[in-house]
């Protein structure tokens, strides 16, 4: 055998090597997309996080719901949610009996009228600042029912029941606690709340003299100086209601801290109107127009609505 016999042959003439086999080997070029691929899911995943991350720091819940629709449960993770439902059709949130929000009712007749009603709570903060947000451990708010339907809600210890708020003759009054989501709490299955007996007297009844002897005549009163004319408001809302829609839509209103406001309502129903963050109600009579003036002293946002409609007609922006 010569030497050009095992001359090496040049290099373009070699066979290229084969494909990876069923054994896994890998190439350069295939592992380096692999590693790219993996890169990307994980900053994926990294991206979720910091998402969640920031939806659930930082502020306190205010998620009102939108304007012009009812109450939405929001997700509050506190406690168990149950079917079963108040007579409103609230769900109840039961949660163990250590550490649960407890309530006491205390009724103490007014001097001028009505009665004073005072709420004593235990493990339970009132929140009007984020009602409609999702339900906090020991914070929300309370509803008042007389006789079982609902008369008002309370955002404080304090509520004045006008005596025209009840019909004569032997009441029960129902302070109940709920959630900034509007659940009832409850523990062992029953909503956490409080009751107290209430008699009215009949109108014509109040300072009235039982005795045999003829009353004196009364005399005329004497005249009363007139009342300072009332500021007039910065700003006048007027909504109507009627058959279950807010005219105009519900919005905005942006006001500046410390001016007045008069909200002119006219319902074809029945109704209380209620200004969330201020605890201030009043009665709206079937088909006439009723103005509340108030006051916005507090920064926030703060929904007005109806109770028994449920309905939201405006939310008043305060900077």
């Amino acid at each position: 055998m010569t030497l050009a016999q095992h001359h090496t042959p040049p290099a373009q003439h070699r066979t290229p090597p084969a494909p990876p086999g069923p054994t896994g080997r890998v190439t350069p070029a295939r592992a380096v997309r692999d590693r790219r691929a993996r890169l990307g899911a994980t900053w994926a995943v990294l991206a979720l996080l910091a998402a969640a991350g920031a939806a659930g720091c930082g502020g306190r819940a205010t998620t009102h719901h939108k304007p012009g629709t009812t109450h939405q449960q929001a997700s509050g993770s506190v406690g168990t949610l149950l079917d079963t439902q108040d007579e409103a059709g609230h769900r109840l949130r039961q949660v163990p009996s250590q550490g649960a929000p407890e309530v006491k009712l205390a009724v103490r007749p007014d001097s001028e009228d009505g009665w004073n009603l005072q709420l004593e709570v235990r493990d339970f903060r009132f929140t009007p600042d984020s009602v409609g947000g999702a339900a906090l451990a020991g914070g929300g708010h309370a509803h008042l029912l007389l006789d079982g339907h609902e008369l008002a809600r309370l955002y404080g210890s304090w509520y004045h029941l006008s005596a025209a708020q009840v019909p004569q003759g032997a009441h029960t009054l129902t302070v109940r606690l709920y959630a900034d989501d509007h659940t009832a709490w409850a523990v062992a299955g029953k909503p956490v709340e409080s009751t107290a007996q209430l008699a009215a007297p009949a109108p014509d009844q109040a300072g009235h003299d039982h005795g045999t002897t003829a009353p004196p005549a009364q005399q005329p009163p004497p005249a009363q100086p007139p009342a300072p004319p009332t500021p007039a408001a910065d700003r006048t809302v007027t909504i109507t209601v009627h058959d279950g829609k807010v005219t105009p839509a519900p919005g905005r209103t942006e006001l500046k801290r410390g001016e007045r406001v008069a909200l002119r309502v006219t319902s074809d129903r029945a109704d209380t109107l209620h200004v969330h963050g201020y605890d201030k109600e009043l009665p709206l009579p079937a088909g006439q127009e009723t103005t509340l003036i108030l006051t916005v002293d507090r920064t926030g946002l703060f929904e007005v609505e109806t109770h028994e409609s449920d309905l939201v007609l405006t939310q008043l922006l305060v900077r």
